[in-house]
């Protein structure tokens, strides 16, 4: 498994240092993780959730449309980056209550990591 880009690897740097990424920086991360996820499990049955700075749908399945999805994955962008890298497992998440995810298909330990950090 390949390290995760540098946008990512950067603010895995802040958060090792108990800083707060710059804010663009985090957004970019986010996103790019998110486009990762997408292209791994296209399809529109889960709602992922990273506020404030992007929600997509993903894994096959029955298109959601409007209101609330049937199976919703969300957590803060920190939480997000650390479980996308492997440096935070699924149950670890949702146990400490940083993830949530309701619903059918809304487990997606099976595609988590998406990179493993080189730290």
């Amino acid at each position: 498994m390949n390290t995760a880009p540098l946008v990512i690897q950067a603010c895995l740097d802040h958060y090792g240092r108990n800083e707060k990424p710059d804010r663009a920086c985090e957004k970019a991360a986010v996103k790019e993780a998110l486009a990762q996820l997408s292209s791994i499990a296209p399809g529109h049955s889960v709602e992922v959730r990273i506020p404030p700075y992007a929600a997509i749908q993903v894994v096959a399945g029955i298109k959601h449309r409007r209101g609330t999805p049937p199976a919703l994955v969300e957590c803060d962008a920190r939480t997000w980056l650390l479980l996308v890298t492997g440096e935070l497992d699924w149950s670890s998440g949702i146990n400490s209550g940083a993830l949530q995810a309701s619903g059918e298909r809304s487990d997606l330990s099976s595609l988590l990591p998406l990179w493993r950090e080189h730290f």
